[in-house]
């Protein structure tokens, strides 16, 4: 029950962390009349203070200096900074100029683009359906290229930018809470030279939006912080396969958004480039969730015939034992028999 009770836990901070995700584009709406690149380092500067907050709260200090001593791991966080800080802008802006269906088909291809830096880099191979999906995949960016009258360069642009930022993630190999610590650090000073600079140039908007406007840019941080800490919960009480099905939830919210709530146009070719992506996704899922099926029924047939070897071990052993038990009296009387004819 308890695992049970676990994943159900988990559940709720994967769809906690996705959701937010998913709605962070009517938030950033809400501070359209300030220009993107202020709002993005205004994300910056406050996200450090929630992350030092949080270091505080869970007394977590000792990586800290085992990073200082590493050159190269140091150089991964500057690099993860620099991928998901041109996410994050890239973001932003696709909110204040009204873009938001052709972000949410940038998280869609996501996991195409993730494939791509796996065979690329990591020479990784592919199954056949993950070839078929790639496959779609590019066909829907052909597709959409029409229906845009150009490559769909911000959807490619946000995935190659996540995709770029989990390879980095991954070869960091540090906890979510250290590593985004250790990130808002590094955007840290250049986002308060920034914002230093608006100020004294007279461009900054932070006091002459108002009180609520002040709040909304203060909050960046917890609002990039909450998800975060949801998702790093959410990773450890569920499967990978599970946490890969929740992360379509956060393009699907963005999508809904962007036709209902946005109003932005969606021609007949750029559905049918949507419908691609989706196929190519759904071909993906199928192929994690069958590969994973077999993968356990193989660990099962594994744990049986390992079982059952047991069992015929341990029968043997019980056998012998008792054929040893009754042999035993005639074989303990020949030497004994033996060892006496000489006396004779």
């Amino acid at each position: 029950m308890g695992d049970r009770s676990d994943q159900r836990v988990g559940l709720l901070y994967g769809f906690g962390a996705y959701g937010l995700w998913g709605i962070l584009p009517l938030y950033w709406h809400l501070l359209e009349a300030t220009p993107p690149t202020e709002v993005l380092a205004h994300r910056m500067v406050w996200s450090l203070p929630t992350a030092l907050l949080l270091l505080v709260a869970l007394r977590r200090w000792s990586w800290i200096r085992p990073l200082l001593r590493q050159p190269k791991k140091l150089g991964l966080v500057v690099l993860c900074a620099a991928a998901i800080s041109l996410n994050w802008g890239l973001f932003i802006w696709s909110v204040s100029v009204g873009r938001v269906l052709e972000s949410s088909l940038g998280y869609f291809i996501n996991p195409l683009m993730s494939i791509a830096f796996g065979v690329l880099l990591l020479r990784e191979r592919l199954r056949p359906a993950q070839w078929a999906a790639v496959a779609i995949g590019v066909v829907a960016v052909a597709v959409l290229s029409v229906g845009y009258g150009q490559v769909p360069w911000l959807s490619i642009a946000l995935a190659l930018c996540f995709a770029l930022y989990g390879l980095f993630k991954k070869r960091l190999e540090m906890d979510g809470v250290d590593s985004f610590s250790a990130e808002t650090a590094v955007q840290f000073l250049p986002a308060l030279g920034y914002l230093v600079y608006l100020a004294a140039a007279g461009e900054g908007t932070f006091t002459a939006g108002g009180t609520g406007h002040m709040l909304l840019l203060a909050v960046s941080g917890l609002v990039t912080a909450v998800p975060l800490i949801f998702f790093g919960s959410a990773a450890v009480r569920l499967p990978l396969s599970t946490i890969g099905l929740l992360q379509y939830v956060a393009p699907a919210l963005m999508f809904v958004l962007g036709l209902l709530v946005f109003h932005e146009a969606m021609p007949p070719e750029r559905w049918a480039g949507f419908v691609l992506v989706w196929i190519a996704l759904c071909v993906l899922t199928w192929d994690a969730l069958r590969t994973r099926h077999q993968g356990r029924a193989r660990l099962r047939a594994a744990e049986r015939e390992a079982a059952e070897r047991g069992a015929a071990r341990r029968a043997q052993a019980a056998s012998a034992g008792a054929t040893g038990g009754e042999a035993g009296p005639h074989d303990a009387s020949a030497p004994c028999s033996s060892r006496s004819l000489p006396d004779q």
